[in-house]
């Protein structure tokens, strides 16, 4: 595989490469760990040479970049296709891809074939897979089978249809049941656990009980990272930001500008001008093109 070189100051060393024992680490250290999503190449080249730590090709994608209502459609062979791109250009983060909806629900030898090609096929350093207590047998298959697991609780998108888009452990049994379901996981094996969408008090809980880390989003600072899809971070989508979402450019004013100015020249006749044009040699022009009448 061909990788990008990161920039770096003079007589620097590239930056090391971000594992699961980085995320361990930081986690003892109290060091915040950064996550972000991404889809493409570009953005992926954008986000890694930034020094994000994790970078999550999402089944977000259904809705940021296919134009889903929602994550369920998502395929596997969009996402094994997605994440091709994103590992082209990711070099220093832990790459981690979510198992979409139906691909690890059926038997457990369907999730370990799905999340090996994602390994093997696509670059995944490790794959997302949400649920708890009822997932954790299967986080401990895959991990028994060197595919490292990344969980998810608190508001999983993949469950729409049954708890719906809404903050997520609110009651005393609500907390207890997403405590249990959180060290479950870990000891089952999984090497981080994303929190969704849960109060920040919940999640300080959770972050507490853990050695492993914790990856809010919408979940307070408490928590051991944060991640946020990049699209939101930017502006460049046309849904509502949620709450815990801050917009930290406007893509979609910038490109729309830069769109409008650039229709308006093709109209008008100034694009492209004569300095944006190719031209014959001299010596081609004069025997090619009609000479004036003398």
């Amino acid at each position: 595989m061909s990788f990008i070189q990161l920039p770096t100051g003079e007589g620097s060393a590239p930056a090391p490469k971000v594992t699961a024992q980085t995320l361990f680490a930081r986690k003892q250290a109290h060091q915040p760990i950064t996550a972000l999503t991404a889809y493409d190449y570009p953005t992926a080249l954008l986000v890694d040479q930034a020094g994000i730590d994790m970078v999550l090709v999402g089944d977000s994608l259904g809705m940021a970049v296919l134009g889903y209502d929602s994550t369920l459609p998502v395929t596997m062979d969009e996402l094994l296709h997605h994440t091709r791109a994103v590992r082209r250009a990711v070099r220093r983060a832990l790459l981690v891809t979510d198992m979409p909806f139906g691909s690890y629900h059926s038997s457990t030898e369907q999730a370990i074939t799905n999340a090996t090609r994602f390994i093997k096929d696509a670059g995944a350093e490790a794959v997302k897979i949400e649920g708890g207590r009822t997932r954790a047998a299967l986080v401990d298959t895959l991990t028994q089978a060197e595919i490292a697991v990344v969980g998810h609780i608190g508001l999983t998108p993949q469950s729409v249809h049954r708890i719906g888009y809404r903050v997520q452990g609110k009651s005393a049994a609500a907390i207890d049941d997403l405590i249990a379901d959180a060290r479950a996981l870990e000891a089952a094996g999984a090497i981080a656990i994303v929190l969704e969408c849960v109060p920040r008090e919940v999640a300080g809980l959770i972050t507490a009980a853990l050695t492993i880390p914790t990856i809010g989003i919408g979940a307070g600072p408490e928590c051991d990272g944060q991640i946020l899809v990049f699209h939101d971070l930017v502006n460049f989508t046309a849904a509502p930001p949620a709450k815990f979402v801050r917009r930290y450019a406007d893509a979609s004013a910038l490109f729309t500008e830069a769109i409008q100015h650039y229709a308006s020249d093709v109209r008008s006749g100034s694009f492209p001008a004569d300095a944006e044009c190719y031209h014959l040699p001299r010596e081609a022009s004069a025997d090619i093109l009609p000479r004036e009448p003398s």
